[in-house]
């Protein structure tokens, strides 16, 4: 069974025991999350579509821990005029572990 939620605007397709990196949840380590936006539910005999979300339908989750994404370095120049800028951003994720579709 497999099932297709949204979680911060972004669409992740999950199945149980799957780990994935999502956008950073204010939720404690190990600690049980529930996701109701589902998108999409289906097995190997029957899919359910949701317009937009299907009503009753749940995703439960496990978090595992947060960490950051290496540093990316935006640098931006404009030639002959003395223009340099330097920034840095390092993305934030959580890492969950699904435990029920």
């Amino acid at each position: 069974m497999f099932a297709v939620v949204e979680i911060a605007g972004q669409q992740y397709k999950v199945a149980k025991s799957d780990k994935l990196y999502v956008p950073k949840m204010d939720s404690e380590i190990g600690a049980k999350v529930k996701i109701d936006k589902v998108l999409l539910v289906g097995d190997e005999k029957k899919t359910t579509i949701g317009a937009p979300y299907i009503t009753g339908a749940s995703v439960e989750a496990k978090v595992l821990g947060h960490m950051q994404d290496d540093k990316v370095t935006v640098f931006k120049k404009k030639k002959r005029k003395g223009y340099r800028v330097r920034r840095g951003h390092r993305q934030q994720y959580t890492q969950i572990e699904v435990t029920k579709v």
